[in-house]
């Protein structure tokens, strides 16, 4: 046991006693880790703003005994301050987090999710395209192995539409092999350029139909994988 140093992003936190929190972190070393943050709920806290969701830091630690380490220092890296000033960017960035905490394994390093997050988070603060909580959904569901499967029914691996998207079995339907949900040929274009390496031409779509359809579609996906539903979103509807 003893002090380590790592990059991360604040995923969440929550109450702890009179003035600490505990805060839930994605380390790029070594995967997702909880550590109490002392005294930082009191108005003399050095880096309580430092804490907040969405923050991309520097941080020291000290292995607990437990299953709890405790933050010693943390530095930001990037301030991310139009995120935070902006409901629309706050509200998909919160969606961000959701979504990286449920897939997050306790003390598994893996950059690869990290580095993806913290793009992700990144893409918000600079451009915010509308496309992005979508995308970012099928990218993680490629990332853990459960992609859709957008090439062909599932069933009887027809390329002949029309097509429905079934998300309890991870890809489409032809409607003949049975049911799923509705999805327009344009929706399934889009979501088979961001899976297939045309995520900037995606991401550069404006705000309409066509986007909430898709961010519904990977959202839907997305939930039936992790076995629940995402808090977050109904933030967004509301933004």
């Amino acid at each position: 046991m003893g002090h380590y140093r790592d990059a991360a992003v604040v995923l969440r936190t929550y109450k702890l006693g009179e003035a600490d929190r505990i805060v839930v972190l994605l380390t790029r070393r070594g995967g997702k880790v909880r550590a109490v943050a002392k005294g930082v709920r009191r108005t003399r806290s050095k880096f309580g703003s430092r804490l907040e969701p969405g923050s991309y830091i520097d941080v020291q630690l000290y292995e607990g005994r437990g299953e709890l380490d405790i933050v010693n220092q943390a530095e930001t890296l990037e301030h991310f301050r139009r995120t935070r000033e902006d409901l629309t960017r706050l509200s998909r960035s919160a969606a961000l987090l959701e979504a990286v905490d449920q897939l997050a394994l306790e003390r598994e390093p893996s950059p690869r999710l990290f580095d993806m997050l913290v793009g992700g988070v990144r893409t918000i603060e600079q451009d915010n395209p509308p496309l992005v909580v979508g995308a970012f959904f099928l990218k993680l569901l490629a990332a853990e192995g459960v992609e859709p499967e957008l090439g062909a029914c599932i069933e009887c691996n027809s390329v002949d539409g029309p097509f429905v998207w079934a998300v309890d079995a991870g890809g489409l339907r032809c409607r003949a092999c049975g049911s799923g949900r509705a999805v327009s040929d344009e929706a399934l274009t889009v979501s088979r350029a961001v899976l297939g390496g045309g995520l900037k031409s995606a991401l550069d779509l404006p705000d309409s139909s066509l986007v909430h359809e898709v961010e519904d579609l990977a959202a839907r996906s997305l939930e039936a994988h992790i076995e629940r539903k995402l808090r977050s979103l109904h933030l967004i509807a509301e933004a």
